[in-house]
């Protein structure tokens, strides 16, 4: 691939994500890349040979960007650069890793192999929230995990309301709901009892938090559905939704949330040995073959 410009972009004040972050600068030089560096890490690189940039800018300039951390790191990059046209791959240096799937003991040998071409390219979707008060929009973001309406208080049960394209599909009093991507269904859908949701299909999993019943069972429903969530006026409290557990927007009892798809896609790069059923064989401790 004709890999011109590469951003970095990794987790600050983290001994193992600088030491990969030195050896990918090092690596970059070598092929002559012009190299972007995110502006939280750009004092923890020895040498010089690099622009310092924002998210924002990254995007804007790199062909690749190169995300060192676990996936959280992967999430806050994934929703800036989605907004253009930028390939992203992740190097791991978290704890599960579902997003980032180079290892930081073979970065050269992998990368050598996307640089030529040799790898898995996928695109994701994410999801577009807007919560409105008295049919007027009060606040939107996005995420590529999931969507949670939640309490800001622990254990505190609420009563809403959920369509998908405007047909009424039931009512719950509950912890909250979950509304999770396929790449998400292996995130906090997946602790909630959620299903598994391959990254190919284009589907949602609406998954209930603790729900004031037992005939409650998670849904999945069509990426294309837009979601209603209306927010009973009963509710004595504030709420929240969260994108990602990154970004949280206030709600209160009467309001409306509308999750659709973002019309922005996240570019994935995979080495070429990537098989998501061995990511999940491996992350989730899965038995290996009988014979």
């Amino acid at each position: 691939m004709a890999y011109q410009t590469v951003g970095l972009i990794g987790k600050p004040a983290h001994s193992g994500a600088s030491e990969t972050l030195n050896a990918l600068l090092v690596y970059l030089q070598q092929r002559n890349c012009t190299i972007l560096v995110e502006e939280r890490v750009a004092q923890e690189l020895k040498g010089n040979g690099f622009d310092v940039c924002d998210l924002v800018n990254i995007g804007k300039r790199a062909d690749l960007a190169i995300v060192v951390g676990g996936d959280g790191n992967m999430l806050g990059a994934a929703r800036v650069l989605s907004r253009f046209d930028t390939q992203v791959v992740g190097v791991n240096r978290g704890n599960l890793g579902f997003l980032t799937d180079i290892h930081p003991d073979n970065i050269a040998q992998q990368l050598d192999s996307i640089f030529e071409g040799e790898c898995h390219f996928e695109q994701r979707f994410l999801l577009e929230v807007e919560v409105y008060r008295h049919e007027k929009l009060k606040s939107t973001s996005s995420a590529v995990n999931e969507v949670v309406l939640h309490h800001g208080k622990v254990a505190h049960m609420m009563e809403f309301e959920v369509y998908i394209d405007d047909n009424f599909v039931f009512s719950q009093r509950s912890d909250g709901l979950i509304i999770a991507t396929p790449t998400g269904s292996t995130a906090y859908s997946l602790s909630g009892g959620g299903p598994i949701l391959t990254p190919n299909l284009d589907a949602l999993a609406l998954v209930p938090m603790f729900p004031h019943t037992l005939s409650s069972r998670p849904i999945v429903v069509d990426a294309n559905s837009m979601v209603r969530i209306r927010v009973s006026k009963e509710n004595t409290d504030s709420l929240q939704v969260s994108c990602d557990s990154h970004v949280v927007l206030a709600v209160m009892p009467g309001d409306e949330i509308r999750i659709g798809k973002n019309p922005d896609r996240l570019s994935l790069i995979h080495p070429k040995d990537y098989n998501y059923f061995n990511v999940l064989r491996t992350k989730l401790g899965w038995g290996s073959k009988l014979y």
